[in-house]
């Protein structure tokens, strides 16, 4: 699973990094230990007829189903399993063609000692100064009870992919994110294209390279500054 991650970049370098349209970001700020739920920038592309308009967009990190009555969701959504996306309820819509990026620095993981239970933070991030793509997926949920002409009508919300952990990271944890490379950003995100849980299982194996080249850097605690290595 992943529960935290940072995302340092501007808006500006992000909407240059990923060749996207601007949204409203005034109530996004850089973090260095962004939780779920929080106000997260997410890359989707949408658009009715016509080419599909790539958009850097804030989001809610959880994804809520179109379907869901209320925004929170009785278990957790900031995570979806890549190996059973497609044929789950709450993310099966966005498999077939709300498919996104979330763009990161790096990821906490903590590694749990099976003897004594402490729990150690990694931040596993790649190169410095570079930014990474989580596959993941959106859905927009409307707030029934609110006016038609109410700003806060529709909220985008997102999930990220996680998948078995790759050889270099299974001794810290099980699990991890699924980082796209680049090649694949476009296809990823492309709504023409029909998502089913092959083109999730390709994408798992296209990050597989991308998750065995991260640093593992081992940190004092994980906080809202930048991470502080251990001595």
């Amino acid at each position: 699973m992943c529960g935290r991650f940072s995302m340092d970049k501007s808006t500006d370098d992000l909407i240059e990094e990923f060749v996207a349209v601007g949204g409203d970001f005034r109530d996004w700020r850089p973090g260095w230990n962004i939780r779920p739920t929080d106000p997260i920038l997410a890359v989707i592309e949408s658009g009715k007829g016509g080419e599909p308009v790539r958009r850097l967009e804030l989001a809610r990190w959880s994804l809520t189903p179109s379907w869901s009555k209320t925004l929170k969701m009785k278990v957790p959504t900031f995570n979806a399993r890549s190996e059973s996306a497609a044929e789950k309820s709450s993310f099966a819509a966005a498999v077939k063609s709300k498919r996104a990026l979330i763009p990161a620095s790096g990821y906490y993981e903590w590694q749990t000692d099976p003897v004594t239970n402490k729990k150690t933070p990694f931040y596993i991030h790649p190169g410095e100064g570079e930014v990474m793509a989580f596959a993941g997926l959106y859905s927009w949920w409307k707030d029934h009870t609110l006016a038609d002409d109410d700003p806060n009508l529709w909220t985008l919300t997102v999930t990220m992919l996680t998948a078995d952990s790759v050889h270099t990271l299974d001794y810290i944890h099980d699990r991890n994110p699924v980082p796209l490379p680049r090649e694949l950003w476009a296809d990823w995100l492309d709504p023409r294209i029909e998502g089913d849980q092959s083109l999730v299982d390709a994408a798992v194996a296209a990050a597989i390279p991308v998750a065995e080249a991260l640093e593992i850097t081992e940190v004092v605690a994980v906080t809202d500054d930048a991470p502080r290595p251990v001595a």
